[in-house]
């Protein structure tokens, strides 16, 4: 064989090594590059229920402070905290032998003008008799008048005094002015109760009904009023009713109405007070008591996504649009600042109808990658139905 020939058949050796290694890599970079399953979500318009949640501070319909009208010790407590009472009943006693010695002193006073003004009567009348018949004079006539108008007068002013310490006797026992719960009572019998007390003898909250005290800042009271082209009181009257979250976290079962905003914003806080109904037949919610108040916000023709499908760059969220030649894409968009802790609602940057991919973001996902689009809702379906297989065999 010449030597030609020789390098001929090497040069063609080398050759057919390349071409079989080039293709083997081929083969292995074809099978690593191949399209991962991932679920994606076809945009369609819907309905968003949403709440927007502000703490709550629950109050009795009235709250109101006991307080004594009189001085005394206090000689007996006739219900005890929490307990429901009447418009009327007794609450409290106090010392009334002061307050009886004055009613006593002053109906002893009451007698004695009375006894004074029927004297003056007989002495005017008998003046009166001599004057007509010229044996006095108009001069000793007029006296006797004076006299018997001074002991009404005192007659009067003893009444009045003998009303005061009536009243004032009557202040010994207190009572409700109306139907409610008794709050704490912080002073026993034998304890001093005085008008002037700092602290009030008890509180009785009117709880059949509550209201439930929560804050509006400035921009939500512009959204509530549509930027003041309606009035306060036409928005507080299309306000939809508003639900109670309990500080356990459970939502009270009675629904609400906001009842007042305040015209008055607060510029430390650059809040508005706002109040809310709601029927409390049990007596189970107490002056007092938290929680917060739940406004319901409906959001028509929305695009929802789930939060699961997004990610954060730089204080923007992108999502991964899936286009006809399933490559996924990274796109800002815009979402409302109020979500279920699930979803988003989309204001912009998606149109109804395009793909996106709901999983592998931040993981398997990157711009430019090359999907096999799997149904989100076909493939939850299918994971729900293997679950309740498997439960079944079980």
């Amino acid at each position: 064989m010449t030597r030609f020939a020789q390098r001929s058949l090497g040069a063609l050796a080398a050759f057919g090594l390349v071409v079989g290694l080039t293709s083997c890599g081929g083969d292995q970079q074809q099978m690593g590059s191949q399209a991962p399953e991932i679920a994606t979500l076809t945009i369609s318009e819907g309905t968003s229920q949403l709440n927007s949640t502000f703490p709550a501070t629950i109050k009795g319909k009235t709250d109101i402070e006991i307080r004594p009208q009189v001085t005394g010790f206090i000689t007996k407590v006739h219900v005890d905290e929490g307990q429901h009472v009447k418009k009327g009943q007794v609450l409290f006693t106090l010392d009334q032998v002061t307050y009886q010695a004055a009613v006593d002193a002053a109906k002893a006073s009451v007698n004695v003008a009375q006894t004074a003004v029927e004297t003056a009567k007989i002495t005017l009348d008998n003046k009166k008799k001599l004057l007509d018949k010229n044996i006095i004079s108009q001069y000793e006539w007029q006296l006797a008048d004076n006299d018997y108008r001074t002991a009404l007068s005192q007659l009067a002013s003893a009444k009045a005094n003998l009303a005061s310490a009536q009243k004032n006797l009557a202040y010994t026992v207190v009572t409700s002015p109306s139907d409610g719960v008794v709050g704490s009572i912080p002073n026993r019998e034998g304890s001093l109760a005085s008008p002037s007390s700092a602290q009030a003898l008890t509180t009785v909250s009117q709880n059949d009904k509550i209201y439930a005290y929560f804050s509006l800042n400035e921009k939500d009271i512009l959204d509530l009023t549509e930027n003041g082209t309606r009035s306060l009181e036409a928005a507080i009257a299309a306000m939809p009713e508003v639900k109670l979250q309990l500080a356990n976290g459970e939502i009270y079962p009675y629904t609400g109405k906001v009842a007042t905003v305040s015209g008055v914003i607060d510029n430390t806080t650059g809040s508005a007070s706002v109040r809310a109904l709601f029927d409390n037949p049990s007596g189970m919610l107490r002056s007092g008591s938290t929680g917060s108040i739940l406004i319901p916000v409906t959001h028509n023709n929305a695009i929802i996504i789930p939060q699961k499908a997004t990610f954060e760059l730089q204080d923007k969220k992108f999502v991964y649009v899936v286009n006809d030649s399933n490559v996924v894409n990274a796109r800002p968009i815009t979402i409302q600042s109020l979500n279920d802790g699930k979803t988003y609602v989309v204001t912009s940057g998606l149109q109804v109808g395009e793909r996106i991919a709901t999983e592998g973001v931040g993981t398997k996902l990157s711009e430019g990658l090359q999907i096999t689009p799997v149904d989100a809702a076909a493939q939850a379906a299918a994971q729900e139905a293997a679950a309740q297989q498997q439960a079944a065999q079980k």
